[in-house]
């Protein structure tokens, strides 16, 4: 088969579609023939050498895909051959086949198509586990987004629309609050020219946000504590704006707030297969039924990734960008 390697790190041009061997499905995994994958930050980070894959993943980059099952593993129940599937990978999305987990299987939702479907299982599983079975958005309350035309924070917003809490999100341009704003966004703020601190205590009468989705780390650290509602949850999935900063714990006490940290990608086996459930419960029957869909900006050959990896880092884009296999 063929994927994209990474002979050395470095820029986009690092990224070579090369033959290598095929996958094998072990004990409970199952083969899966990709028709398309998507570009993520943290594959950007593994391109230029500062994320490396977790011990037993593939070497190749791509944390999700889709495609049809092409082989199943010793001791896999419920899945069978020819079955369209999309999937949540600890790496090697980026290639002609890859090896699964079953426990990490989604099937692809009613309505939407193959290709389309590797644009879900990322971030689907870091929204849900984030925002609703670690911080427990509830309806009514506020969630701020910050990269609202992100992938996540596309999802994020039809997510939180759906169970009925109002949206706030941040973002670097009029063009891209409006896609946020066609999606169910409330509260937009352009975080180049307004302070979302002074925007969230406007629009929520001085309250703040009751959950906060944050990609940015060390750098929006303080003002999303001043931002948190009482009894708010700060939810930290990146560190865009870096890893160490300065918190206020007298101000966090005062409002009784929370802040989690988490990463997906080297989360244990029997985690990731509860968060994968959980998605299909709760998350796949809003794709079936409209009120969720994924959002793609582009779709580019997979032989070409650099290109997809240049437009990601550029932040052009909003929603996902997909890698084609065929």
């Amino acid at each position: 088969m063929h994927a994209i390697t990474i002979p050395e790190p470095g820029g986009p041009e690092a990224l070579v579609w090369d033959e290598v061997p095929d996958p094998v499905p072990g004990e409970g995994e199952v083969l899966v023939e990709v028709v398309a994958s998507a570009v993520n930050r943290a594959d950007v980070l593994q391109r230029q050498g500062f994320y490396n894959p977790p011990p037993g993943a593939s070497p190749y980059p791509g944390l999700e895909c889709s495609g049809r099952i092409a082989a199943l593993g010793p001791g896999v129940s419920g899945w069978a051959v020819g079955d369209e599937v999309c999937a949540l990978l600890a790496g090697g999305g980026y290639a002609e086949k890859v090896a699964v987990p079953a426990g990490q299987l989604l099937p692809v939702p009613q309505g939407v198509d193959l290709v389309r479907a590797a644009a879900l299982p990322e971030v689907a599983c870091t929204v849900w586990s984030n925002v609703f079975m670690i911080s427990h958005l509830r309806p009514g309350e506020t969630l701020l987004v910050h990269g609202g035309s992100s992938g996540i924070g596309t999802m994020a917003i039809q997510l939180a629309k759906a169970v009925g809490a109002t949206v706030a999100v941040t973002a670097g341009s009029a063009e891209k609050l409006a896609r946020c704003a066609e999606l169910g966004a409330d509260i937009l703020i352009n975080y180049r020219e307004q302070d979302f601190v002074a925007e969230i205590g406007k629009a929520t009468d001085g309250a703040g946000a009751d959950v906060i989705l944050d990609n940015m780390g060390a750098k929006y650290l303080d003002r999303n504590v001043q931002s948190l509602a009482v009894n708010g949850r700060l939810a930290i999935i990146g560190m865009q704006g870096g890893v160490k900063g300065e918190l206020n714990i007298g101000a966090l006490l005062g409002k009784r707030a929370a802040i989690s940290a988490t990463s997906l990608r080297a989360r244990p086996l029997g985690e990731k297969t509860s968060i994968v459930a959980a998605v299909r419960e709760h998350v796949w029957p809003l794709l079936a039924a409209g009120q969720v869909r994924p959002v793609v900006d582009r779709e580019l050959p997979m032989s070409d990734a650099a290109a997809a990896h240049r437009v990601v880092e550029d932040s052009g884009h909003v929603g996902k960008v997909l890698l084609v296999a065929r």
